[in-house]
């Protein structure tokens, strides 16, 4: 493109502009600011276009500044397209295309009241009715495991093994379904524990459940297909749903957990999510006799079971229970699960179990979508799994929930007696605290937050607001067994201003 001519401002001008803003005593260094002068000048027209730079000579002795820190930054203004400079040409200002839209008269959008309007109608639905709590640790806060109690020095050692070891393609992309050692050492727990039917070649590792429900989403369904959630349910499944277009059906629960009606029956969904070993939130166990008829429903119909086991292996004066994926003979069952309750969230590890058809496809979306990584700490963790550790943890964990599973139940009579139902006591790191149906069990945990306490609202959980339960999420992972009385008479005071 040829320089523009004639200029419409003559170069002897330019520079008392520059010498008027110019600092020599600034902090900035030379370069950036004679550009930020030079950019601001053209950006906002002061310089306009065909205006001729002075040479660059001239411009370093007006400045008293070195003559190459012109030459770069006249360089630089050429490479951002912002001047155009030819040898024994000089240096002109570059004139900038038609604006696509003329902003002196076009109407400018009044900006909304609601910051969130700003977002598109699925972004601020998601953000409206997100489910996250603000703050992840304390009493009584849900779903949080007991981390301080981690065997960090067994874990450093096997970190410091595997980074002698490590290999130039755990330091790059991942690809594939995860580590092949973790995929093995996941097969042979879930089999010899859970009674799941897999072999490795089934296993996908993800960073955590939210990925795998995204990838159940988006491989599994088309925006506008069904899904059946239990009701109330996990906030966060119901987050992913929606975000991809799924359309919500909420199914009531009975004493074994999910519950369809014989209207939803008569009109299948394309999945089904829950979690039959442990309902989240109620803790409802589904008996056998359940767990055979949906999935004979689901191989009729071509319906995807996806079984959420987020926390089995906590129950409490029982053995936990087989995953329904091990009763599945027809090959409708993805099955989920995660090491963020039995070891420790920021882990960010957790798998999918998936019917052999699936895998490649969930592989290849994997690493399309997520550009996974973090194959240094899956090999830790294969080996964390292998030595035994893992099951040793497990035992000990188990001994700590249920004393202060027992202490939690104790310090609850002592507060209140039989007035407030306990529900889903049994199993897991958190049980439920049933309020009466006209307390506003968000009030509560609201002004239960500003004395100190973190507890999350049962109705929260519902889709169907109006026919919502009332009560409080009660997380006793994380609290040390002596906090347990002090911290829930606290709670107790609050709760009574409420009933």
């Amino acid at each position: 493109m040829e320089p523009i001519h004639p200029p419409t401002r003559s170069r002897e001008a330019l520079p008392d502009f520059v010498q008027r803003q110019f600092d020599a005593a600034s902090p900035q260094n030379d370069h950036r600011q004679l550009y930020g002068i030079l950019q601001r000048g053209i950006r906002s027209g002061v310089l306009a276009a065909g205006t001729q730079l002075p040479p660059s000579r001239v411009l370093a002795q007006a400045l008293q500044i070195a003559r190459n820190t012109v030459v770069h930054v006249y360089e630089q203004l050429a490479l951002e397209g912002y001047v155009q400079a030819g040898v024994g040409r000089g240096t002109f200002v570059a004139a900038v295309g038609p604006r696509l839209a003329d902003r002196s008269t076009a109407p400018r959008p009044a900006l909304p009241q609601d910051r969130l309007a700003l977002l598109s109608r699925r972004g601020s639905q998601l953000v409206r009715e997100a489910g996250a709590a603000p703050l992840q640790w304390g009493a009584f806060t849900p779903g949080v495991p007991e981390v301080r109690m981690f065997p960090t020095a067994i874990w450093s050692r096997l970190q410091a093994r595997a980074a002698r070891r490590q290999t130039p393609a755990q330091l790059t992309y991942a690809t594939g379904p995860g580590d092949a050692g973790l995929r093995q050492a996941v097969s042979d727990y879930l089999q010899g524990t859970r009674g799941v039917v897999c072999s490795p070649e089934q296993v996908v590792i993800t960073s955590g459940t939210q990925q795998s429900l995204h990838l159940v989403a988006q491989l599994l369904t088309d925006p506008g297909d069904k899904v059946w959630l239990e009701d109330p349910g996990y906030w966060g499944a119901r987050s992913v749903f929606r975000a991809h277009g799924l359309q919500l059906e909420p199914v009531a629960l009975d004493d074994e957990g999910m519950a369809p009606s014989p209207a939803q029956l008569r009109q299948p969904p394309r999945v089904m999510f829950l979690s039959p070993s442990h309902q989240y939130p109620l803790g409802a166990v589904m008996g056998h006799g359940r767990r055979q008829q949906l999935l004979d429903y689901a191989a009729v119909h071509g319906v995807w079971v996806v079984e959420d086991d987020y926390d089995s292996e906590f129950r409490y004066g029982t053995r936990p229970l087989p995953a329904l994926q091990g009763l599945d003979t027809q090959g409708r069952v993805v099955y989920l699960g995660t090491f963020s309750k039995t070891l420790y969230p920021a882990l960010r590890i957790a798998y999918l179990v998936l019917p052999p058809d699936l895998v490649n496809g969930f592989a290849q979306a994997l690493n399309e979508l997520f550009r996974e990584g973090q194959t240094v700490q899956q090999a830790v963790l294969a080996q964390f799994l292998s030595e035994g550790h893992y099951a040793t943890h497990i035992r000990r964990m188990r001994a700590v929930y249920s004393a202060r599973h027992d202490a939690l139940i104790h310090a609850i009579g002592q507060e209140f007696g039989s007035q407030l139902p306990i529900l889903g006591g049994d199993a897991g790191l958190h049980l439920v605290l049933g309020l009466p149906p006209q307390v506003d069990d968000a009030a509560v945990a609201q002004a239960a937050l500003r004395a100190g306490i973190s507890t999350r609202p049962l109705s929260l959980y519902h889709l169907r607001q109006p026919a919502a339960t009332k009560g409080l999420m009660l997380g006793y992972g994380a609290v040390p067994e002596g906090e347990i009385g002090p911290s829930f008479a606290r709670l107790a005071q609050v709760v009574r201003g409420f009933l």
